[in-house]
């Protein structure tokens, strides 16, 4: 609501052009709501209002908005004002605007951005997307082992006022080899003239440049860092990743895997920037193949038809055992997905993930049996074999989807494909036609059919 009252008052200002009262509203908010402000207005506004905004706050504010209004407002600036936005940002989100943006403006961005802007940018451009390398930043202190602890903070007090953090500094020897660490709490607390090399943290936990992101992400939620270098293959410091962008990753991934378990294909781009041709495109593949996949589940209908004409009240249960073995295939999908995202299953512990499934499905079907036994002869009077075929496909059929949605995640991950790819639907599918082929055998062997 604070929102909405803020952009109502701030287009009221532009309409009466009071610029100067503008420029004070905003300059009393945080860098990250004057964002959302500017995101709730037209395009004109946009523009218009980020040019009022203070040259010290205005990089701030461009960091933290959409990437489509980031766009929109770089390519509108002139190749100055660009320039001076681009020199201001974090070389990480730099690089990150960069990359979202067609060749002919990112050549123009970089010509008016300042040498050493264009030489970090372009290292980091040079990384894999969805790298560590990609995702780090080069802006971080550097102590040299021989420093005193006055000469450190001098050097801080120096270059620190344009790092990502001063936290945490970062110790290197004569090659730019990571030897250790040094937290700034530290330095202050210390004597000013003791060595660097003797109060460093020597015991190093750092991130090699190509390593995933979503790796990475575990590393951090492992450690607790809010910090962690990155060296390349030569153990050489090269950047460092924060856990701001961290928690953007965390996000990305946490999206992408739901949008793989809904049998769609992942997109970097919010639901209403995308248009109704890409929706359409990134959601027909897989409609596609478990359509032609769903296929099979017909041709094992048909092979029963004659069965089925004889005890057509066994068409009555088809739709309740599919969908009763699909969730249960897919509650134990999504568990053992969720477990591996989280490392909290490894490949190795197959053998005790089955076996738990198993007592769980057991449990499960015998109770979804019994309830199901006593529905079928109170309520649908069935006659007593028809209500054993039913309840004993409903034991059988839970049992094997829970043993087949546990199992196939893990085989995913071992074969080094995403776990989530064998969620619900695809699961749903494999599961629909085993669980026909299950009723249809243990009709035909009680009912004599």
């Amino acid at each position: 609501m604070e929102e909405l009252q803020e952009v109502i008052e701030i287009k009221k200002l532009l309409d009466t052009k009071q610029y100067t009262r503008i420029r004070q509203s905003l300059s009393e908010l945080n860098v990250a709501d004057i964002a959302v402000t500017l995101e709730d207005l037209e395009e004109k506004e946009q523009l218009k209002v980020f040019r009022i905004l203070p040259k010290d706050i205005a990089a701030d504010v461009f960091s933290y908005m959409d990437v489509n209004v980031q766009q929109f407002i770089i390519t509108s600036l002139s190749e100055r004002d660009a320039g001076d936005i681009i020199d201001n940002l974090m070389a990480d989100d730099a690089a990150d605007l960069l990359e979202e943006m067609p060749a002919n403006i990112v050549k123009r961005l970089l010509a008016s951005a300042s040498p050493d802007t264009r030489r970090d940018i372009n290292s980091l451009l040079r990384y894999p997307e969805d790298s560590a390398g990609s995702l780090m930043t080069v802006e971080f202190v550097d102590l040299k082992e021989n420093l005193t602890v006055g000469q450190a903070i001098e050097r801080i007090r120096k270059v620190g006022v344009d790092k990502e953090t001063i936290n945490i500094c970062y110790v290197l020897d004569s090659r730019r080899k990571l030897v250790g660490t040094v937290a700034l709490r530290y330095l202050l607390l210390s004597n000013p003239d003791e060595i660097i090399g003797d109060i460093m943290h020597e015991n190093v936990i750092a991130i090699n440049t190509m390593m995933d992101q979503e790796e990475v992400a575990h590393q951090f939620k492992k450690y607790d860092f809010i910090a962690m270098p990155v060296v390349d293959n030569e153990s050489r410091l090269v950047g460092i990743i924060t856990v701001d962008d961290i928690v953007d990753i965390m996000e990305q991934e946490a999206t992408e895997d739901i949008e793989m378990m809904a049998a769609i294909v992942p997109t970097d781009k919010s639901y209403m920037k995308t248009g109704v041709v890409e929706t359409w495109m990134k959601r027909i593949p897989w409609l596609l193949l478990l359509m032609i996949s769903a296929t099979f589940t017909g041709s094992i209908i048909g092979k029963y038809e004659n069965a089925l004409s004889v005890y057509v009240v066994l068409t009555a249960f088809i739709p309740m055992l599919m969908d009763t073995a699909g969730n249960a295939g897919g509650q134990a999908s999504v568990t053992i997905i969720r477990g591996l995202s989280l490392d909290e299953i490894e490949f190795s512990d197959i053998g005790k993930v089955v076996f738990k499934e198993v007592r769980v499905a057991i449990l499960c079907g015998v109770t979804l049996a019994v309830a199901n036994f006593a529905k079928l002869m109170l309520f649908d009077r069935v006659g007593l074999k028809v209500a054993l075929v039913v309840c004993l496909t409903l034991v059988a059929v839970v049992s094997i989807a829970k043993v087949v949605g546990c199992t196939l995640p893990m085989l995913a991950k071992k074969m080094h494909f995403d776990p989530a790819v064998m969620a619900s639907p695809f699961i749903t599918t494999i599961v629909d036609a085993i669980s026909l082929l299950i009723y249809f055998n243990i009709a035909t062997s009680l009912l004599g059919i």
